[in-house]
């Protein structure tokens, strides 16, 4: 009975693409999720690049006392916490201390 179905489904479907040919768009799939992964691969590189020198800086920045403190100090200037006479004498005196 098997035999009988398989053997009616295979003379009821001409198989392949019709006479065996293939569209003549088929290499569009492969090249494009070639891509698709190579964008993924190349996102996740840049990601993780990204966050390493992220992590760097901020250890060199935590490591370097005086970087922290013109940090510090430039951020108190920006917010007008104090004003450019009494910024430009800290830096100064920050320069003076290294």
């Amino acid at each position: 009975m098997l035999t009988t179905l398989a053997t009616q489904a295979a003379a009821m479907h001409p198989g392949g693409w019709h006479d065996g040919d293939a569209p003549a768009f088929w290499p569009v799939f492969p090249i494009t999720f070639g891509l698709f992964w190579l964008a993924v691969l190349g996102a996740a590189f840049y990601l993780i690049r990204r966050r390493m020198n992220a992590t760097a800086s901020a250890a060199a920045a935590a490591a370097d006392p005086m970087a922290k403190a013109r940090s510090v100090l430039a951020e108190r200037f920006a917010r007008g916490e104090i004003d450019e006479e009494e910024y430009l004498m800290r830096v100064s005196t920050l320069r003076n201390g290294d």
